[in-house]
């Protein structure tokens, strides 16, 4: 089981950038997936972005040239570079492991919260 602990969240104003870092209790080596979902009040669930154990990258479309995830193994960490913020990036970023890629073993963090506010 691999414990996965965000942190970095704030309060920033629109237009701003903070950087959120996962730090992963285990090896990230071996998991196929690493990546940050988000959750605003009322809403559900979505990702954000995904990063493969082969440096393949996914990104939502309404975060796309905004945001850069990355992935250092030999840290065991997984980082989000978020620029560029809007009020509508508010939400609860959770990091996320998927060990296979078919969503059949996952991991969570518990969340850090990102506010975009003026």
């Amino acid at each position: 089981q691999v414990q996965l602990v965000e942190s970095g969240g704030g309060l920033v104003q629109p237009g701003g950038s903070l950087r959120l870092s996962c730090a992963a209790s285990a090896s990230i080596f071996s998991i196929y997936a690493m990546g940050w979902y988000r959750q605003a009040p009322g809403q559900r669930r979505e990702l954000v972005a995904f990063i493969t154990t082969g440096g393949t990258t996914n990104y939502a479309h309404s975060v796309k040239g905004r945001f850069t995830i990355s992935r250092d193994n030999a840290k065991n960490t997984v980082s989000l570079q978020m620029n560029s913020l809007k009020p509508e990036d508010t939400g609860v970023y959770y990091c996320n492991g998927d060990q296979y890629g078919s969503g059949s073993v996952l991991y969570w963090g518990q969340g850090t919260q990102v506010t975009v506010s003026s």
